[in-house]
C-alpha cells in the first residue's frame, strides 16, 4: 500500500527525522565547499572520450559493409550515445555542472542527443519527477502512463497486454521519454490547456526531424554506397541506448523497496521529510566505476534523489555517508546487484499485468528487518478480477 506518512513508516520521530535532515544538509554544504578543479575535469574528460567515440564511430561506419567494421562502429556508437544521454546530458541538465560557469557545459545550454527537448525534460524530469518522486498521481514516470507498477493503481483488463508494452517501451524508450512531458493522462481528462499542447507538440516534432535527419539520412547518405549498412548501425545503436537507458531508470525506481506514496504524504511535508521519501522511494545497484559511470550515475539512484544538482563523481564518496546515516537511523538502504534490480522490476511487471490486491505494511518488531511494501503485496497473490475493478 502506498505510504502517506513517511516518518511513521521509517519508524521515526519528528525529532529523528529533522535530526536526519540536517545531516543531509551537512552533506550538502561539505560537498559545494569542496568542488573544484579536480570535477570540472572530471566532467571536461568524459564529454572528451563521448566525441571521440563518437567520431571513431562515424568514421568506422564508412566502410560498414564490411561487417567487422559495422560491429565496431555500431558499439562505439552505442557506447557514445550512452554516455551523451546518461553521464553527460542528464547530468548536465541537472544543473550539477553550473557552478563552473561555462556556457557550454551548463543546464541552461544543452541540448542532448535524443527525441525529446531539453526544456520539456527538464520539466517533466527535474522539476516533475524530483519534486513528487513516487507519488501516486503525482509523478508520470510511476508506470510512464502506460504500466502498472504498483498495485495501489486500480487494474484494467488493459494491463494484461502490459508484457508487450513493457518490450515496447523498452526498446522505443525515447520516445516514450518524449511524449512524458505532454502528461497523456491530463489530456485525456481535458485538464490541460490545448495551446500548451500544441506548444509542445511542435517542439518535440522540430527535436524529432532532427534526430530523424541525423541519424537516418544525413549520416547514413555520406557514407555512400554503404547507407542501407551505416542505416542499420544508426538503428542498432539507438535501440542498444534505449534499452540500457530503460534498463538502468526502471531499476532505480520498481525494484523491492522502492517505496510509492499517496497524495497526502505532500501536505506540509518538510525538507527534512522530502529527503526521507527520496530515500524510500528509490533503489540503488552495485557495481563497477565503469558499470556507474555508463549508467549515469544512476546506480547512485538515492543519492541522486537527494541531491540531483551535485557532481556525479562524487555520488560513490556520497553514498557512504548516505548509507552510514541510513544505519544510524534504522532506514532503509535499497541496494542489490544490477540483474536482481532489473528481475525485480520485470517480476513486479508482469505479476501487475494481473488483478492483485494492495497489502497495509505491518510494522515490524523492534529489532527485525523492516518489510517493504512490495514484499507484503508480493505474499497477498491475485484476487478475483471482479473485486480488482470494484
Amino acid at each position: 500500500m502506498a505510504i502517506s506518512d513517511v516518518a511513521t513508516f521509517a519508524h521515526l520521530s519528528e525529532a529523528d527525522v529533522e535530526a536526519l535532515g540536517r545531516e543531509f544538509d551537512t552533506i550538502r554544504r561539505d560537498i559545494e565547499e569542496s568542488r573544484g578543479a579536480d570535477d570540472a575535469a572530471y566532467i571536461s574528460r568524459i564529454i572528451s572520450i563521448q566525441r571521440r567515440l563518437m567520431v571513431a564511430a562515424r568514421l568506422t561506419l564508412f566502410a560498414s559493409s564490411f561487417p567487422p567494421a559495422w560491429v565496431a562502429g555500431t558499439a562505439m556508437l552505442a557506447a557514445g550515445k550512452i554516455l551523451e544521454n546518461m553521464e553527460i546530458g542528464h547530468n548536465v541538465m541537472h544543473g550539477q555542472w553550473d557552478w563552473m560557469n561555462d556556457p557550454e557545459i551548463h543546464s541552461g545550454t544543452w541540448e542532448w542527443d535524443t527525441t525529446c527537448p531539453a526544456d520539456q525534460w527538464k520539466h517533466s524530469h527535474n522539476f516533475v519527477h524530483h519534486t513528487f518522486t513516487n507519488v501516486i498521481g503525482k509523478d508520470n514516470d510511476v508506470g510512464y502512463g502506460i504500466l502498472r507498477v504498483t498495485s495501489d493503481q486500480k487494474w484494467h483488463p488493459v494491463h494484461l497486454g502490459q508484457p508487450v508494452y513493457n518490450a515496447l517501451l523498452a526498446l522505443l524508450f525515447e520516445w516514450g521519454v518524449a511524449l512524458n512531458d505532454l502528461d497523456i493522462e491530463a489530456i485525456r481528462k481535458h485538464e490541460k490547456d490545448p495551446k500548451e499542447i500544441k506548444r509542445q507538440l511542435k517542439g518535440i516534432w522540430r527535436k524529432v526531424r532532427r534526430q530523424v535527419g541525423k541519424d537516418y539520412i544525413i549520416f547514413p547518405m555520406l557514407s555512400g554506397p554503404n547507407f542501407l549498412t551505416t542505416l542499420s548501425a544508426n538503428v542498432t545503436a539507438n535501440l542498444v541506448r534505449n534499452l540500457w537507458s530503460y534498463m538502468i531508470i526502471f531499476c532505480g525506481h520498481f525494484p523491492d523497496g522502492a517505496e510509492k506514496f499517496t497524495e497526502e504524504e505532500l501536505e506540509n511535508e518538510s525538507k527534512a521529510e522530502w529527503y526521507l521519501r527520496q530515500i524510500l522511494g528509490s533503489a540503488n545497484f552495485e557495481g563497477s566505476r565503469l558499470l556507474h559511470v555508463m549508467a549515469g550515475s544512476l546506480g547512485y539512484q538515492i543519492e541522486h534523489h537527494l541531491f540531483p544538482d551535485l557532481p556525479s563523481n562524487r555520488y560513490p564518496e556520497i553514498a557512504e555517508r548516505v548509507r552510514a546515516l541510513c544505519e544510524k537511523y534504522d532506514v532503509p538502504y535499497t541496494i542489490g546487484p544490477l540483474y536482481r534490480q532489473y528481475g525485480q522490476v520485470l517480476r513486479t511487471i508482469l505479476r501487475l499485468s494481473l488483478p492483485t490486491t494492495s497489502v497495509p505494511p505491518v510494522p515490524d518488531a523492534p529489532g527485525l528487518r523492516r518489510t517493504s511494501t512490495e514484499e507484503l503485496r508480493r505474499h497477498a497473490g491475485p484476487m478475483a478480477p471482479q473485486a480488482a475493478v470494484a
